[in-house]
């Protein structure tokens, strides 16, 4: 079989399961991106102005919505006007790491009810696979998608080895699973995105560890599939 990451988006999304993973592709195939925006940035109307300016290129933005100073609701109704205007999806990297029950709440309800808005997030699965069941109790109904975080950017991370195997495992039997956060394709067993963070048109380093490397590198050679 060929491998997942030398299809075309096309193919990709006609053979898919998950109606978000055929969205995605879709866009990616309209749109010849395969580009996702880290929005780190800590104001309302910083994010807005943000996601208007990149939106026709990307695929995917990224937000940490709880480092908004002055969020309301307000704004997560015009991020997602801003989403479909420009043909994008919303990633929210809450990296949800507790147990089952807890991540349920904190998905659906609380300041962000993030379920209602983001099309993707992400966990770890330090806690077993029991915060995938949760949070696909509150997600799947509602079409969303949750990426596990196999592998990490950062200098000395520790999601390596048998740790990223079981990312692996439990991604493939998991149906609200729809890929990983990693530096490369890990397994063929199903079509499970990767999204790469870390990458910079040169590969290099901050002073906190986070390690950039290249589009070459990572969708070329590793056969990722979304670099952020």
């Amino acid at each position: 079989m060929v491998s997942f990451s030398r299809q075309t988006y096309a193919q990709r999304g006609e053979q898919h399961s998950h109606p978000l993973m055929k969205q995605l592709f879709a866009t990616m195939e309209r749109k010849k991106s395969n580009l996702s925006l880290a929005a780190d940035v800590d104001t309302k109307a910083e994010l807005l102005e943000l996601a208007d300016k990149v939106g026709p290129y990307i695929c995917v933005l990224k937000t940490h919505i709880d480092i908004v100073s002055d969020f309301d609701a307000d704004l997560v109704g015009k991020l997602a006007a801003l989403a479909a205007k420009h043909d994008f999806l919303i990633f929210e990297d809450r990296k949800f790491a507790d147990i089952g029950n807890t991540v349920k709440l904190q998905y659906g309800g609380g300041v962000y009810r993030i379920a209602d808005w983001a099309h993707i997030t992400n966990c770890h699965v330090i806690p077993g696979e029991g915060i995938i069941q949760g949070l696909a109790e509150v997600g799947a109904p509602k079409g969303r998608g949750l990426l596990l975080l196999a592998e990490m950017s950062t200098k000395g991370m520790l999601a390596t080895g048998a740790y990223t195997d079981k990312n692996i495992e439990m991604a493939v039997r998991n149906d609200f699973v729809i890929g990983f956060i990693g530096s490369r394709r890990f397994t063929e067993d199903r079509d499970l995105v990767t999204m790469t963070p870390g990458v910079g048109l040169h590969a290099a380093a901050d002073a906190l560890g986070q390690q950039y490397r290249s589009p070459e590198t990572i969708i070329t050679a590793n056969g990722s599939d979304i670099i952020i």
